[in-house]
């Protein structure tokens, strides 16, 4: 085990941009960890499916997956070959997913530690939560900014119901917009709501099946990986 970095957050310490960079033992500035989470059939993990696809050529990448008894997220990612295998991993939570990406973050840290170890310097480790509900967060001890999927059809009624997901993640992506025609969900009213939850949080609307519908969310990692990589370590 490589557990360098503590999930106890001191009080005021920042680990977004312009704050901690937790440099690994050697010296080296560690990668930025970004963490998707949302509910169950959201498209978290085709969202880092296409983000991977749409980045590897330009970034250093890696993946941690989180399910509760299987593989099954990274298993999807290595059938697409969205990265060479060594890139992903799995961690099998045995509970809650929001255990592992908040209360007990050892085995995530773990991995995103032994993937910085054995492939070298990396860009971006993506982290995916497994499917959760609204008031799913990563501790601020794992990653420095969080992705919250929701989709227009588990209604259009969700951006409205808040939760801390939906309110104060670093990025909300409603996805699957192709689809509200077919389940007459009203995608402006989701963006009044959503402008009404999160104020000046930023919101994008993604088609992942068709082409370039990833580019919202691409666009604005590379944004956070330019403030990321700017400031001092």
């Amino acid at each position: 085990m490589h557990l360098h970095h503590s999930h106890d957050v001191p009080e005021g310490r920042s680990y977004g941009p312009g704050g901690s960079r937790s440099p690994r033992p050697d010296g080296r500035r560690r990668a930025l960890r970004i963490g998707l989470g949302g509910p169950v059939g959201t498209g978290k993990t085709a969202t880092v499916a296409a983000l991977c696809r749409a980045l590897r050529d330009e970034l250093s990448i890696a993946v941690v997956t989180n399910d509760i008894y299987t593989r099954e997220d990274a298993e999807f990612l290595l059938r697409q070959a969205v990265l060479p295998a060594e890139r992903i991993r799995a961690v099998e939570t045995g509970a809650c997913p929001h255990t592992a990406i908040r209360d007990d973050i050892s085995a995530n840290l773990e991995a995103v530690e032994d993937l910085e170890d054995q492939l070298g310097p990396l860009d971006v480790i993506l982290i995916e939560s497994g499917g959760d509900n609204l008031t799913a967060t990563f501790s601020k001890g794992l990653v420095d900014a969080q992705i919250f999927v929701i989709d227009v059809a588990g209604g259009d009624d969700i951006p409205r119901k808040g939760g801390p997901g939906v309110t104060t993640s670093d990025l909300l992506v409603i996805n699957k917009t192709d689809l509200a025609p077919h389940v007459g969900a009203d995608l402006e009213a989701m963006a009044r709501d959503a402008k009404a939850q999160r104020g000046d949080l930023p919101v994008a609307f993604t088609a992942l099946k068709t082409e370039g519908g990833v580019t919202p969310v691409s666009d604005w990692l590379r944004e956070r990986l330019a403030a990321w990589t700017s400031a001092p370590a």
